[in-house]
């Protein structure tokens, strides 16, 4: 049997997916490792840990494939996006990497927003102003970080430095690179206006690539621990959202994908690079010649994980001693309140928020809470407001490429019957889920078997998704939705006023210890 490797190093953990070439699951493995956070913003991982979850990732999944009768023709890769380390001159890193989530930089990206060098740099480079660019981490490093900023011969994120340590290149994928804020999107180059303003300097970069790219000869300290054998190829791939896009096949016009795991994304590919006159989404390569367009947004499944921690606790431990999913108990419970949570409101802002408003300063709230409210409408409050949150984001990328024509939705809230519904509902759209499993690895191999001429087109995807099951709106709920969306919109717009007022106060006042999620 021949053999794909699809993995993704993600914010949380790396994942890894054994494929035949028909693209079926042989074997999946998934390596944790913390995000460090205090209450400054700082959100990092140990670039070491990240290279240690790959190796192990990797070396397991390896396990599981028989290479005396088989071929292993390939590892393609997928990762996280918008991640920073800085290296000194021997390629040693200076920081952890700062990842997406860090927001330490948002006095400079307001900056930016402030005197209109930001609109100029948007409108070059396709990535909203926004803390978690690299452009704007790069310009936090010069000001803040003087120190490690002199010191840096170098700069990557974590794809780039896992390349970099396991097979000796210097390289970062067009996708990837199409994400830091200093890549010209039209020139497909590092922009000049950007890296002026950084102060970085190209030969502080890596060499840009296509994702097609093949790297071969693992140094030999890995490949003996991984049993790798050295002549396969490491392809390059691309950022995990373009993928995932590839992975659940929405790659045709206006078919849009909806993801959420940890944070969430709506997305849709198109042939050419777009730009929204009002900055709201963004626009990123898959490859040279096909473009992503969509929001990110910062709260997806970590917010529901945090109502269960905080608000459910007696319900997580009757979960855990009937040996229940937490997550499924509680969406029974949401089950049993209407749509629109008899006129409860969550705005799901508890780590600022990217797309549509790109606020680093927005704070999560309950609106219309009365004693006729119970926790059970609370939790679905919760689930509602972070798809109604999608929406917006929905309505945003509708005004730059058009309505949607069909509705592709993946990611674990995508294995809830309530939350496939409510999606549906809210967005008064067919939504379709496919069974294709770790869409962002699948869409890694595909890229992969493409490079490797094992496919002729990533069109062929369409082969390996498997079958798919479609919810239809029901015309009672989006009724509701309504009428309460337009209420979530406005309010949403008249707190911005105060996003910056108070989340300065809980700066002041905050205590500093560090955390790991």
């Amino acid at each position: 049997m021949d053999y794909m490797v699809g993995m993704d190093i993600g914010t949380t953990s790396t994942k890894a997916v054994l494929y035949d070439l028909d693209g079926n699951v042989l074997a999946y493995t998934n390596k944790l490792y913390p995000l460090y956070r205090d209450a400054t913003g700082m959100a990092e991982e140990d670039p070491e840990e990240i290279l240690e979850a790959v190796v192990n990732g990797l070396q397991e999944i390896l396990r599981k494939a028989d290479l005396k009768n088989g071929k292993l023709h390939g590892v393609s890769f997928s990762s996280a996006n918008q991640s920073l380390i800085a290296l000194d001159k021997n390629h040693k890193p200076l920081t952890r990497v700062i990842t997406w989530a860090d927001t330490r930089a948002t006095k400079y990206a307001d900056q930016l927003k402030a005197d209109g060098t930001g609109k100029t740099l948007y409108e070059h480079t396709g990535t909203p102003i926004h803390p978690m660019s690299l452009l704007c981490k790069l310009l936090w490093l010069k000001n803040d970080h003087a120190d490690i900023y002199k010191k840096a011969a170098y700069y990557c994120g974590i794809k780039e430095y896992i390349f970099y340590r396991l097979l000796d290149v210097w390289q970062m994928d067009i996708s990837v690179a199409s994400g830091t804020g200093i890549f010209n999107i039209f020139d497909l180059d590092w922009d000049k206006d950007a890296l002026a303003l950084t102060g970085v300097t190209t030969d502080q970069l890596p060499k840009i690539v296509d994702g097609y790219a093949q790297s071969t000869g693992m140094r030999d300290e890995y490949a003996k621990v991984i049993g790798y054998p050295k002549d396969v190829p490491f392809i390059q791939g691309a950022f995990d959202g373009a993928l995932s896009n590839l992975g659940v096949n929405a790659i045709d016009e206006g078919v849009v994908a909806v993801t959420i795991g940890t944070s969430g994304a709506v997305r849709v590919v198109t042939d050419h690079p777009v730009i929204d006159p009002k900055g709201r989404v963004f626009c990123y390569a898959l490859t040279k010649d096909l473009w992503v367009v969509g929001g990110p947004v910062n709260n997806g499944g970590v917010v529901f994980r945090w109502a269960r921690d905080n608000l459910f606790d007696a319900e997580k431990s009757t979960a855990a001693l009937l040996q229940e999913d937490s997550y499924d108990l509680l969406t029974e419970i949401a089950k049993r309140v209407p749509a629109g949570s008899d006129g409860l409101l969550f705005h799901p802002f508890l780590g600022g928020e990217r797309a549509p408003i790109w606020d680093a300063d927005a704070r999560g709230s309950f609106f219309g809470l009365t004693q006729m409210h119970t926790r059970a409408h609370m939790i679905r409050a919760v689930l509602e407001g972070i798809v109604y949150n999608l929406y917006t984001v929905l309505l945003a990328l509708e005004e730059v490429v058009g309505e949607p024509k069909s509705i592709m939705a993946t990611g674990g809230f995508a294995r809830s019957e309530l939350w496939r519904q409510m999606l549906s509902d809210i967005f008064e759209q067919p939504v379709t889920i496919p069974e294709s499993f770790e869409s962002s690895c699948l869409g890694a191999a595909v890229i992969g078997m493409k490079s490797l001429g094992l496919i002729d087109n990533l069109s062929d995807v369409k082969k390996f998704v498997g079958e798919t099951n479609t919810y239809q709106p029901n015309p009672e709920n989006f009724d509701v939705y309504r009428e309460l969306v337009p209420i979530y919109i406005r309010l949403s717009r008249q707190l911005q006023t105060e996003y910056t007022n108070i989340a300065d106060f809980q700066k002041k006042h905050a205590q500093h210890g560090e955390t790991q999620e």
